[in-house]
């Protein structure tokens, strides 16, 4: 995984003839679940916290951006580190049948969970058939 990623030089402009490097995405493993009434979505996001989490719908897409870091010790001075920051990315189609004004998040333990609710008319229901 030492190439997987690199970080942005976005902190310091870059010289005339420098290039920037791109910024790498991780791609989160993902399981989506469906039932009748909606669909739910565990990605896993190991060290992202909530505040480096953002979840966001542009037109029929829902886009996850994160990243993770790692903290030290405290009073602890970093002189040595392997470690590198990770940045995540994933991006779905979704479907109109999906109502995504009421879409919830939650970020547990590394695992965010979005629940993305059908929308009333998409949803299986039962019609009752009269006599006579």
């Amino acid at each position: 995984m030492t190439n997987a990623m690199q970080t942005s030089s976005a902190n310091r402009p870059a010289a005339a003839n420098e290039t920037v490097p791109q910024q790498r995405y991780l791609v989160p493993p993902v399981d989506v679940f469906e039932n009748e009434q909606s669909i739910m979505l565990l990605a896993d996001l190991p060290g992202v916290a909530r505040e480096q989490l953002h979840v966001r719908v542009d037109g029929d897409n829902l886009v996850l951006e994160a990243t993770a870091t790692t903290a030290g010790p405290e009073n602890m001075e970093l002189v040595y580190g392997e470690q590198q920051v990770a940045a995540y990315r994933r991006q779905f189609t979704l479907s109109r049948e999906l109502d995504t004004a009421r879409i919830e998040a939650q970020l547990r333990d590394g695992v965010l969970r979005l629940t993305i609710p059908k929308a009333e008319e998409a949803r299986p229901r039962r019609i009752e058939v009269q006599v006579g």
